[in-house]
């Protein structure tokens, strides 16, 4: 069957979407591309095998994978496949519906979902959030860079006819000015999401300011649309699109928002938003992208109103991330930006590179003049010169998403198809080494770095002790107000200031945000545990009698950046430990239950970075039900001590030290020595301080202190298994000194290397015990 039919001299645009496969004819098996399903199939073949080849090798040596899904655009563009030349009259000689119009509708569509997800997720408020210094990064980075536009006239004599007219060519250079002073949110979002800084200070920062840029932005692209129809096409156009834009304002806000809001009103607590509701919403984006486009309007700036609209985070941010997130990044945007960079012709750069030598003059000089215009405000503000410089490297990051300027642009004829060319490149060579740039300057760790003490054992006497608790999940509560039951005391002298950061993993949201719970926000008024988590701890600081103070705060962010946001809080809040429960979880009746890899992975990034001392709690059950605040009945708590040696056993000790203030805690103190110890070690005379410290302090009547020889490291195992049996609650230190072979030895068969070799001895699977243990891990200093 033939794909099109002729009448006399004219050819009908009709074709077939599948074929009868490659048996339809054996002397031209190519027959089978002339059906648009198999055509789009192959295309989509050669694109993701390109991919996947060109990652292969850039992914050795750190690249991004999006500079891959561009160079596989290169390498099937004009110099070497030539993908889009060879598919276009494959099908049909209309050129809306040539070869590679199903291949444009996937990458147009790719860019319409990706605009609309990355504006959902991304929260509007972290613009008014950070201070005055984002708004004026924000302000003076948008009109900054537009004083490139008094340039676009220079050298205008030399511009070839042959290569464009003149007014052409001015018009090329205003669209590079404005397309190179754009900021677009969510490149600034991709690179602080790949660099894994977006938790931090400086990717607030950067944020903050994109938002505020952006918001101008979109204001100014309305502006100059309206202005080229007025000019170019006729006023009554111009007057209509304006109409219609006041309409589509209206209804927006006037019907979409309000329907918006009833969606999520009537949406139960942790329960999905309903399909149809989600379905409608996607509708309503489509229409708004062909309602702009009908009115000489980039059909781009639909989604992202509508995107505006919708809250972030649950529960409709988080239904459609979950919807179409996955399908969107790994399969849509990769087919968008690799067929936009199939349209860059390299070989027209050096060929035309005289006619566009001060188009590539003016793409740097609109780099170099955003880049004083971030700095110049950071250093106003006095941030350091290293952070300065930086942010203005991402906000001046140019990557895939420009794609959608760049073809607007290309397909409005107002840039040539060589200044495309350098376009694309430009934005390849942005992806592939401004991320490495940023990686050597910008270190987020650096923060953390602190060269005081701030751990327990150098607390003064009778100064505060400042915690920081992490919760996860509601059964996380009981266990560490059962911690905080024990450091507790009737004595004023002894004070505790406790900081309460629940963790909340972020859904359908990109920018991470800390509040205090002194502050009202309703979001978190909805969440049901968090208020509960509040009420437990407000009991818990009345039952103290003021000796306890505690303030909450939330933290939405993503799961492997949480730990970022524990140090930032540790660093702010000046706290002696933070304590984390360790992701090991049992039943009631002390049987292992479960793993929580996740909140595993953020304790060992804790473990590497925190700017204080760390302590990981297992709770089995038992411990936390003696300690309980709320207790009709007040059990005394068994504490024990096995001590070893090292600063991480002194700080162990030292902890310990405040909970014999507690006249319901019982401890005792083990000592267990190596019969080949060394004991002119310098750590060994500091270990015999610190025992001494503990047992010549006031009111010791409640210490009991022993020691065990052991010999090998099966007696340690032995020896601690023993132990468990005996006590409530056991306080380790991680790592001991490890000078004795027969303990390192014990290391190779340790399953939570976070918890140390005795943590994880007493918090093994198969161990028959209810003890609940403490691993402690003394601040470490970094140089």
């Amino acid at each position: 069957m033939n794909t099109t039919t002729y009448i006399g001299d004219c050819r009908i645009s009709l074709f077939n979407i599948s074929s009868k496969g490659f048996w339809e004819n054996l002397k031209s098996l190519d027959v089978v591309f002339g059906y648009s399903l198999p055509l789009l199939e192959i295309q989509i073949i050669l694109i993701f095998f390109c991919i996947v080849m060109s990652h292969m090798f850039l992914r050795c040596i750190g690249i991004s994978q999006i500079v891959s899904y561009m160079i596989a655009g290169i390498i099937l563009g004009p110099q070497l496949f030539d993908l889009l030349e060879n598919s276009s009259e494959k099908l049909s000689a209309d050129p809306a519906l040539d070869g590679t119009a199903a291949l444009r509708c996937i990458s147009v569509f790719g860019r319409l979902m990706f605009t609309f997800l990355m504006t959902v997720r991304t929260s509007r408020r972290v613009a008014f959030h950070s201070g005055n210094l984002p708004v004026v990064i924000g302000i003076v980075s948008f009109f900054a860079p537009l004083f490139g536009l008094g340039f676009v006239n220079l050298f205008s004599d030399n511009i070839d006819p042959h290569y464009m007219p003149l007014d052409k060519a001015l018009s090329e250079r205003i669209a590079i000015v404005i397309t190179q002073s754009s900021i677009l949110l969510p490149s600034t979002t991709y690179i602080l999401l790949e660099l894994k800084i977006i938790n931090s200070e400086l990717g607030r920062l950067a944020l903050s300011a994109c938002v505020i840029n952006d918001i101008l932005g979109i204001f100014a692209m309305m502006v100059a649309t309206i202005q080229a129809t007025y000019i170019h096409v006729s006023h009554a156009t111009a007057y209509r699109d304006i109409v219609a834009m006041i309409i589509f304002f209206l209804i927006v806000f006037l019907v979409f928002k309000p329907m918006v809001q009833w969606i999520i009103d009537r949406t139960p607590e942790d329960k999905p938003v309903e399909d149809i509701y989600i379905h409608v919403v996607i509708l309503t984006v489509f229409a708004s992208a062909a309602y702009f486009v009908f009115f000489n309007m980039k059909y781009i700036l639909g989604p992202l109103i509508i995107g505006i609209i919708i809250p972030e985070g649950p529960p409709l941010g988080s239904a459609l991330e979950a919807k179409f997130e996955r399908l969107t990044m790994n399969v849509f945007l990769p087919i968008s930006i690799t067929f936009s960079a199939m349209r860059c012709d390299v070989v027209r750069i050096f060929s035309q590179f005289t006619d566009i030598f001060f188009n590539i003059f003016l793409t740097f000089l609109i780099l170099v003049i955003k880049l004083v215009a971030c700095l110049t405000p950071c250093l106003y503000y006095k941030l350091p010169l290293s952070e300065s410089m930086a942010v203005s490297l991402i906000l001046s990051y140019k990557s895939f998403v420009e794609f959608v300027l760049y073809e607007s642009v290309l397909e409005e004829k107002l840039i040539s198809l060589a200044t495309y060319a350098f376009l694309i490149i430009y934005s390849l060579l942005n992806a592939g080494i401004v991320p490495m740039v940023l990686r050597s300057m910008y270190d987020p760790k650096r923060k953390y770095v602190n060269y005081q003490k701030r751990d327990i054992l150098h607390l003064e006497p009778n100064s505060d002790l400042r915690i920081l608790t992490c919760l996860y999940k509601q059964e996380n509560v009981s266990e560490t107000i059962a911690l905080l039951q024990l450091l507790s005391s009737p004595n004023l002298d002894f004070l505790i200031t406790v900081t309460v950061l629940h963790l909340v993993k972020l859904v359908g949201q990109i920018n991470p945000i800390i509040v205090s719970h002194d502050k009202k926000l309703k979001r978190l008024h909805k969440n049901s545990y968090i208020h509960t988590a509040n009420l437990a701890f407000r009991q818990f600081m009345e039952e103290t009698l003021a000796s306890v103070t505690v303030t909450t705060f939330t933290a939405f962010s993503h799961e492997n950046l949480m730990h970022e946001d524990i140090c930032t809080l540790a660093l702010d809040r000046t706290t002696s430990m933070i304590i984390v429960p360790s992701g090991r979880k049992w039943t009631i009746d002390g049987i292992f239950e479960s793993d929580d890899n996740a909140i595993r992975h953020i304790n060992k990034s804790l473990l590497d970075s925190a700017p204080c001392s760390i302590g990981i709690l297992v709770d089995r059950g038992q411990f936390s039900r003696k300690s309980n605040v709320t207790s009709k009945y007040r059990y005394n708590i068994d504490v024990g001590v096995l001590f070893i040696g090292g600063k991480d056993d002194r700080e162990a000790l030292s902890l310990v030290k405040r909970m014999k203030h507690n006249p319901r805690v019982r401890v005792t103190l083990i000592r267990l020595i190596f019969n080949h110890e060394i004991e002119s070690d310098w750590d060994y005379i500091l270990d015999n301080e610190g025992i001494k410290d503990l047992m010549s302090t006031e009111d010791n009547k409640d210490i009991v202190y022993t020691e065990r020889i052991v010999n090998s490291g099966v007696e340690v195992v032995k020896a601690v298994q023993l132990l468990a049996k005996e006590y409530d609650l056991m306080v380790v230190g991680r790592d001991h000194d490890m000078t004795s072979q027969d303990l390192s030895g014990l290391m190779e068969w340790v399953e939570l290397p976070e918890l140390g070799v005795i943590g994880d001895l007493l918090a093994a699977r198969d161990l028959s015990s209810k003890i609940s243990v403490l691993v402690v891990q003394q601040q470490q200093q970094q140089t």
